[in-house]
């Protein structure tokens, strides 16, 4: 297993090219069976995003929960990722909530975590294609960490909290893993494997989950927020991801 590359390079806003697939075909239209898409045949990558798409639960607001504010939290949460809020400042805002807690809160919040129905089926099936999995997270290493070991996932990135004392300070440590970041590590991954995009797909359910959705071979919005499942290749609303399975050429 392996956590992930070597650092990956800040991206700026002008990094990001938006794709509209629609001039190809429809979401969910019957023209999109003429559209190429990645095969099993051959060895790909998968990346997807963690919160409410690998698991069913946002980790920012099971925090929310432990430090007293859990409905002001998951308002926020909400709203960045209905693309209503821009996503560093959300996520600065909601963290500095947490100020305080014990960094044991983390295994607290973990053992509260499930796996997305359907997840580690997804993630056995693809690797014994040959398939590579990443994940992209806007929550943080002290969780998807656990998590990616769980899952037998073999790249991650995600944020870092600052822990000063044994408690949270209630600052993001380093680069934020925003959207031009989820974006990159796909490109990069898939770079350094020499799979080519063709062979890439990328899952998400939040609007910083666009750019590399649209960036990827295939780009699925799983149960996702209405500008998500516009900008996709394809829509999963039954919370189960072995429904990626069914996109995939055999």
């Amino acid at each position: 297993m392996s956590q992930g590359f070597p650092r990956i390079r800040s991206m700026t806003q002008e990094d990001v090219h938006f794709i509209d697939k629609s001039a190809e075909s429809e979401v969910g239209s019957p023209a999109g069976s003429a559209v190429s898409v990645p095969t099993l045949s051959e060895p790909g990558l998968l990346v997807m995003d963690v919160d409410s798409t690998l698991i069913d639960e946002e980790v920012i607001d099971e925090l929310g929960v432990v430090a007293g504010c859990g409905e002001e939290i998951a308002g926020v949460t909400a709203r960045a990722m209905r693309g209503e809020l821009e996503f560093c400042d959300a996520l600065r805002a909601r963290v500095a909530l947490l100020e305080g807690l014990p960094i044991s809160v983390f295994d607290t919040v973990h053992d509260k975590l499930h796996f997305t129905k359907g997840a580690l089926e997804l993630i056995d099936t693809l690797h014994e294609h040959g398939w590579k999995i990443g994940v992209v997270s806007g929550g943080f290493h002290e969780v998807v960490d656990m998590l990616a070991a769980e899952g037998h996932i073999d790249y991650w990135i995600a944020n870092r909290l600052e822990v000063a004392d044994g408690c949270l300070t209630g600052k993001v440590l380093g680069e934020i893993v925003s959207k031009t970041v989820k974006l990159h590590a796909l490109q990069t991954w898939a770079d350094r494997l020499g799979i080519p995009m063709s062979q890439t797909v990328a899952v998400g359910d939040g609007a910083n989950d666009i750019p590399m959705i649209q960036a990827a071979g295939l780009g699925l919005a799983f149960c996702a927020k209405p500008k998500t499942q516009l900008a996709a290749d394809k829509a999963i609303n039954d919370r189960d991801l072995t429904h990626v399975l069914d996109y995939l050429r055999r």
